[in-house]
């Protein structure tokens, strides 16, 4: 007699890469605090921790020169630039992936998984090479500057799924920014909110939320039971 096989396809995990993978956020927003304010755009580390993370980088130009003064085409070619190369040495020297990230990923090794970030691709495999954490994803990395599309628009996350070949409905969006966490819920997929911040932030309604890296594994096997 024979037996169905009732074993669940696996979950597809879409990882936002800065501050869910690697601990890229105070790297960058020193990066920026002391970059913009050369060109005249007064800007702090802690204003993008507080008011920016995970936002498009030409979305944060944009509001300060609408709070300051407006750049010439020129120079905001320049800042961009100016900021990617001094990002790239400090993540070459510096970055580390979010304690516990490497052992939860590899307890999820059954899952496919892709990379879904609002940063350009060569960002995204410098974190991860890094970091050493590119092996786990391959070449399933999906750039906002590839699709043209940002968080939170929850686009980027639905043509990744589609990619993947999988249905919104089974996706899990992690992500640690809230610009994300509104993405991943807008394209109707389950969510895991990463949250650092506790104390401070909340999170959304419809999101699960952990802390810490190493309680990951748990919640997935909650949402694929």
């Amino acid at each position: 007699m024979s037996t169905v096989n009732t074993t669940p396809t696996p979950l597809c995990l879409l990882f936002d890469c800065d501050g869910t993978l690697v601990d890229s956020e105070v790297l960058l927003a020193e990066v920026m605090g002391e970059i913009l304010p050369e060109f005249h755009l007064p800007f702090s580390a802690q204003q993008y921790m507080d008011e920016f993370r995970g936002v498009r980088f030409l979305t944060i130009v944009q509001t300060l020169e609408r709070r300051f003064q407006a750049l010439e085409e020129s120079k905001l070619s320049q800042l961009e630039a100016g900021m990617r190369t001094r990002m790239e040495t400090r993540m070459r020297a510096e970055l580390v992936a979010i304690p516990g990230m490497a052992a939860a990923l590899e307890q999820l090794s059954s899952h496919p998984k892709a990379v879904v970030s609002n940063g350009p691709e060569p960002k995204i495999r410098c974190a991860l090479e890094s970091t050493e954490l590119g092996h786990h994803f391959g070449d399933k990395l999906f750039s906002a500057y590839t699709l043209n599309v940002w968080k939170p628009n929850p686009e980027l996350y639905r043509q990744a799924a589609a990619a993947m070949g999988h249905s919104p409905q089974r996706c899990v969006v992690i992500d640690d920014a809230a610009v994300g966490v509104e993405a991943g819920l807008a394209a109707g997929m389950h969510v895991i909110h990463l949250n650092h911040f506790p104390n401070e932030e909340a999170t959304p309604e419809g999101a699960i939320g952990i802390q810490k890296a190493h309680e990951l594994p748990a919640a997935i096997a909650r949402l694929s039971a």
